[in-house]
């Protein structure tokens, strides 16, 4: 991941609807959710959903599938590793450090 790519999904990240709606997404895992169950579930009324997950496919974090009459969303799981990877890629000056106890802090080096 580059500098740009990474700032755009940040971007998309940093507004709290968006943020609600990627970890939802992520939580749903690979199956995703339709735009009714994300309405119903984080009580955002459909226009403005729309509006964050258009955001959030244009970022790369998200994708869109035409199932039937339905849209179904599904996280970029391997997008969202990426970003974590980019950002975490000079911790510790290089030392591995692994996420410890149930806070997910790193330990410290």
């Amino acid at each position: 991941m580059n500098e740009k790519t990474a700032v755009a999904a940040l971007a998309a990240l940093a507004q709290e609807a968006r943020l609600r709606v990627f970890r939802a997404l992520v939580g749903a895992g690979p199956e995703g959710m339709t735009p009714g169950a994300l309405s119903a579930m984080l009580d955002i009324p459909a226009s403005t959903l729309s509006f964050h997950l258009k955001e959030l496919v244009h970022a790369g974090l998200v994708s869109a599938e035409r199932e039937g009459r339905n849209l179904h969303y599904r996280p970029a799981l391997g997008r969202m590793d990426d970003l974590l990877a980019y950002l975490t890629a000079h911790c510790c000056m290089g030392r591995p450090c692994a996420p410890s106890g149930r806070s997910r802090r790193r330990t410290p080096c």
